[in-house]
């Protein structure tokens, strides 16, 4: 998959056919002799705490983006919890309430930042 001048191009091409593979997974071009360790060390299945089955080079991005037991931050309280409960938490959480120190009233949490453009 490189350009190989044409003088080379029959022994690299005998090097290459003796020594490298197309991983049947990701398609990289790995060594013979690393081919099982890179199977085992990238597309073996393992279990997210979530349950799901993934191949282990995936993992990171799943526990990053789409695992619903990844960490979550609520935009209200700061408190850490995971992606799953933070919807649920965030709607209680908003409808607190707070005082507003300039004209006395009790503000929802969830318009404290809009607040001051009505405040009396």
């Amino acid at each position: 998959k490189k350009d190989i001048p044409v003088a080379n191009f029959i022994m690299h091409e005998i090097h290459c056919s003796r020594n490298i593979e197309v991983c049947r997974y990701c398609s990289e071009l790995i060594s013979k002799s690393e081919m099982k360790n890179h199977i085992e060390s990238e597309h073996v299945q393992v279990t997210c705490k979530c349950r799901m089955k993934i191949e282990k080079c995936l993992l990171k991005d799943h526990e990053a983006s789409v695992c619903p037991l990844r960490p979550a931050v609520c935009q209200y309280c700061d408190i850490q919890l995971t992606f799953n409960k933070l919807q649920d938490h965030e709607i209680y959480c908003g409808a607190r309430t707070e005082r507003c120190g300039g004209c006395s009233h009790n503000i929802m949490v969830k318009d404290l930042k809009e607040h001051p453009r009505v405040c009396g």
